[in-house]
């Protein structure tokens, strides 16, 4: 059974975290460290966006199925820097390395911030020598890490579990991210930002790999916040087998503790979007392949106009249709129904393709269901017995208002 703990990534065996200000960013925390006592297996997801920042191109080309260490700074993506980004990107791995008598290959760089920006690399190898020092474990550890890698975040966002294994060995998951801007993520393993660094003490095999496709697949690639794939995704998981068990690669218990700690990482993504006053969860069912719910629901979270409405509160229905029907996903209008959630209201839009209600007291009540923290949409698309769920959030004056000013 999958038991959700206080903790972070420094939760399970072996793990040390570290979070300081290097001078990147005027006075927050702006570079982590995370650092395994043994080498881990790794299994990451990059974005698939053409356009790849300097960290993601060195860290694809290098393609180590293990490491020791991941450094992170955030206030500057080092992205669009050319060669002399691509060089800024391996002196921090060596850095590293140098700190912790590593291999620099064994080391895993992630950046986020502003883009076409050149590093000031006296800060960070500055940054870096501080925490190596006070690398450490515990939840003064975890939120320094957790905070260190945060741009426009207004929550730090982590997640720990822990589960026995059928073997009956006790492991543990632990889960940092950041996120809340040009995201809409579509990571592919071997291939605003989501970057994500999740810690386990379980013993894992390079054949996670296809499972670990899957969990992404289902988790942080269906966040949307403003249908925009950042250059620097990555996610990182790093498996240790300090718990000593046999391998869990397919161990149920495992994967649903995994799947659980990343939708919860997901959804908090989703609900601290740029600006963002609501949750919006949309739930597909009845469609006719798992790539036709997939594009439904990230066709509707993406919609500018079903966010402003769902911001609003306004139930005007037909743009979620608009979205639908926009999808390319095959549906039966004939059979098509939708419901929209929030709170403990539950009402039902349409039913058959045809509007349920037309009386202004009903319209009423979708209105005071929407007017929620978090709201969901239900759509049954009456055609077969595949689905998903999606996270996104309400497109508000502040998003318009953050990204006006990001660089200035």
């Amino acid at each position: 059974m999958v038991e959700i703990i206080d903790g972070g990534v420094t939760t399970p065996q072996g793990f040390k975290a570290a979070g300081v200000h290097s001078g990147v960013k005027y006075r927050s925390l702006d570079l982590g460290l995370l650092y395994s006592e043994v080498p881990a297996s790794a299994f990451v997801g990059y974005t698939s966006n053409n356009v790849k920042a300097a960290p993601v191109q060195v860290m694809m080309r290098e393609n180590s199925p293990t490491l020791s260490a991941v450094v992170v700074n955030s206030g500057n993506a080092n992205a669009l820097t050319g060669r002399r980004g691509i060089e800024d990107a391996i002196s921090m791995k060596q850095a590293v390395a140098n700190e912790l008598g590593l291999d620099p290959i064994q080391v895993g760089v992630m950046s986020t911030g502003l883009i076409g920006r050149f590093m000031d690399m006296h800060k960070v190898r500055y940054g870096i020598s501080r925490a190596s020092k006070e690398l450490t474990v515990g939840r003064e550890a975890d939120n320094l890490l957790a905070e260190a890698i945060m741009t426009t975040d207004t929550i730090k966002k982590e997640c720990a579990a822990r589960v026995r294994l059928g073997d009956g060995t006790l492991v543990y998951i632990g889960a940092i991210s950041k996120g809340s801007g040009m995201i809409s993520p579509h990571m592919k393993v071997l291939h605003g930002t989501t970057l994500s660094l999740v810690t386990t003490d379980a013993n894992l095999s390079p054949a996670f790999r296809e499972k670990w496709q899957s969990i992404l697949d289902d988790s942080m690639n269906m966040v949307s916040v403003d249908g925009d794939q950042s250059t620097n995704d990555t996610c990182i998981l790093l498996a240790n087998g300090m718990s000593n068990g046999s391998c869990a690669d397919d161990d149920p218990e495992f994967e649903a503790a995994l799947r659980t700690v990343m939708t919860k990482i997901a959804r908090t993504i989703a609900m601290d979007g740029e600006g963002a006053t609501k949750l919006i969860e949309v739930q597909v069912t009845g469609a006719e392949t798992k790539e036709d719910a997939r594009k439904v629901v990230k066709t509707i979270i993406d919609s500018p106009l079903v966010k402003s409405a769902i911001f609003g509160s306004d139930p005007n229905y037909g743009r979620i249709m608009m979205a639908v029907g926009n999808s390319g996903a095959k549906f039966s209008m004939d059979d098509v129904r939708l419901i929209i959630k929030g709170g403990d209201m539950e009402v039902p839009i349409l039913d058959a393709g045809a509007p349920i209600f037309q009386e202004e007291r009903a319209v009423e009540v979708v209105r005071m269901a929407m007017d929620n923290k978090e709201v969901t949409v239900m759509v049954d698309l009456g055609v077969g017995s595949e689905e998903a769920v999606g996270w996104g959030c309400d497109l508000t004056y502040d998003y318009v208002r953050i990204n006006a000013e990001y660089a200035t």
